[in-house]
C-alpha cells in the first residue's frame, strides 16, 4: 500500500504544483471576499455567516500545512475571530457551524495551538449540540420558518448535509473529554442511517420528524428533484460523512452505510465520472440534427455537479484508507477516476482572470440558483482531494 500511495504522489505532483498556482492566484483576486459562487468567472461576496464562510479558508490553511508558506498562515488567521464577531452580533448560524469553524477555527488550533482557536471550536460544537432533538434523535436544519399549508414548519426538519458537520462534535468530544458531544453525533448518525439512507445507496436530502413525539413522517425534496429522488450532492455529504464517523468511532454499521452509498454513487455516474446535479432527475434529453437532417441520438442537457463529485472523491479516497486492503483498490481507483476527469475536463488552468477551478458545479437547481457556476466548496474538496493523494496526513472534516 506504501508503495502505491507513493506512486500516486510522484503522479498527482504535477497536479499539485497546478493547484498551487491557481490557489496562489485566487489569494489576490479574492481578498476579503467570502466567496460562494461564481458569475461569469467571477466569486462574489457573501455574508460571513453564510454556510460556506469557511471552505475558502479551509483551502489556505490546507496550503499552509502541505506548504508551509506563511502567507497562507497569515490570510487565513482571522477567519475564526469574523466568525466569532458574527456569532454574537446578527447573525443566521444554524446547523452548519461545522461547516464554518471546522475548517477555521479546529484546523487553526490543530495546526498553532492558539487557545482562542480551540475556545470558539468548542463554542461552535456547544451551539451544534443544542440542535439535538432528543425524542427524535436527530440534529434540527436551519432556523424557524413560518409554516404553510405544506411545510408544516421546520422544527422537525433534519438533513443529510448535517452528517459532514459531525465531526465538529467528534472533535470537541475528544478535545474536552467529554462524552455527551459523542453521543449526539452518535445519535443523528444513527438516524442517518436508519432514515436517509435507502437499502439501495441512494439519499434523501430532508427528513421531516414530529419534533414532539419524533416520529419520522416524510422525506421532502429539498434541493434534489424529489422527494424520492437521489441528489447527487447529498450522496456525496453522505459517502464522506459516514467515513468520517466511521474513523472517529471504529463502528462498522457506519463504514458499512459509507460503501453502499458509494457504490450506489459510482454506478450511476455519467460516462466521463462526473454526477448528474440528481441521479433520478427526469433527463431533459434533446434530440440535435445530424447534417443530413436526421435526428441523432439524444445528449443529456440535466446539469451535473462537479461540487458533488469533488466531495465524493475525497470521501472514497477516505473509505479506501479505512477498509481492509483487499477492497481498498475499488475505491480507490474510482476516486482517481473523479480526479482525473475533473482535472483534464472541468478544471479551469488557462484563463487568469476565471477565478474559481472546477466548472459545471449546480447548487440549487429546483430554486435556479447557481447553476453551471463554480462553488467554493466543489474547489475545497478538489484540493482537499488531491492533497489527500500528496500524502496529506491532517483532517479537516
Amino acid at each position: 500500500m506504501n508503495g502505491q500511495v507513493k506512486e500516486e504522489e510522484t503522479t498527482y505532483a504535477s497536479l499539485w504544483g497546478k493547484l498551487e498556482k491557481k490557489v496562489m492566484r485566487m489569494t489576490g483576486q479574492l481578498q476579503d471576499k467570502v466567496p460562494h459562487t461564481t458569475k461569469n468567472g467571477i466569486y462574489d461576496s457573501t455574508r460571513i455567516d453564510w454556510w460556506t464562510s469557511g471552505f475558502w479558508p479551509g483551502m489556505l490553511w490546507m496550503m499552509y500545512d502541505m506548504t508551509k508558506q506563511p502567507q497562507y498562515k497569515e490570510l487565513a488567521w482571522e477567519w475564526d475571530v469574523r466568525l466569532e464577531q458574527a456569532l454574537i452580533g446578527d447573525s443566521n448560524f444554524h446547523h452548519d457551524v461545522g461547516f464554518q469553524f471546522l475548517p477555521t477555527a479546529v484546523i487553526k488550533y490543530k495546526l498553532t495551538g492558539d487557545p482562542d482557536a480551540r475556545r470558539r471550536g468548542l463554542l461552535a460544537a456547544t451551539l451544534l449540540a443544542g440542535r439535538y432533538n432528543p425524542v427524535g434523535r436527530f440534529i434540527r436544519a436551519w432556523n424557524q420558518v413560518k409554516p404553510t399549508s405544506w411545510n408544516h414548519g421546520n422544527e422537525g426538519w433534519s438533513i443529510i448535509d448535517s452528517t459532514m458537520n459531525l465531526s465538529l462534535l467528534f472533535w470537541a468530544s475528544e478535545e474536552s473529554g467529554d462524552p455527551r458531544f459523542a453521543h449526539i453525533a452518535r445519535e443523528q448518525a444513527n438516524t442517518v442511517v436508519e432514515h436517509f439512507i435507502r437499502p439501495d445507496g441512494s439519499v434523501r436530502h430532508i427528513c421531516r420528524f414530529d419534533p414532539l413525539t419524533g416520529e419520522y413522517m416524510e422525506s421532502l425534496g429539498g434541493q434534489g428533484f424529489g422527494p424520492e429522488s437521489a441528489w447527487s450532492r447529498g450522496a456525496a455529504w453522505a459517502l464522506h460523512g459516514m467515513a468520517n464517523t466511521y474513523r472517529y468511532t471504529g463502528d462498522i454499521r457506519y463504514l458499512d452505510a459509507a460503501k453502499r452509498v458509494a457504490h450506489y454513487f459510482v454506478a450511476s455516474l455519467e460516462e466521463d465520472s462526473i454526477p448528474l446535479w440528481d441521479f433520478r432527475a427526469e433527463r431533459n434529453d434533446l434530440k440535435h440534427p445530424d447534417h443530413d437532417g436526421t435526428a441523432s441520438s439524444p445528449t443529456v442537457s440535466e446539469p451535473r455537479d462537479t461540487s458533488a463529485a469533488s466531495c465524493a472523491a475525497s470521501g472514497l479516497l477516505e473509505i479506501a484508507d479505512l477498509v481492509p486492503q483487499a477492497e481498498s483498490a475499488l475505491y480507490r481507483s474510482s476516486a482517481l477516476r473523479i480526479i482525473d476527469s475533473l482535472t483534464n475536463r472541468y478544471a479551469e488552468w488557462d484563463d487568469p482572470d476565471y477565478e474559481g477551478i472546477l466548472k459545471e458545479a449546480t447548487g440549487h437547481l429546483p430554486a435556479g440558483q447557481n447553476i453551471n457556476v463554480s462553488l467554493i466548496y466543489g474547489d475545497y474538496y478538489y484540493v482537499e482531494s488531491a492533497a489527500k493523494l500528496m500524502g496529506w496526513k491532517n483532517r479537516i472534516f
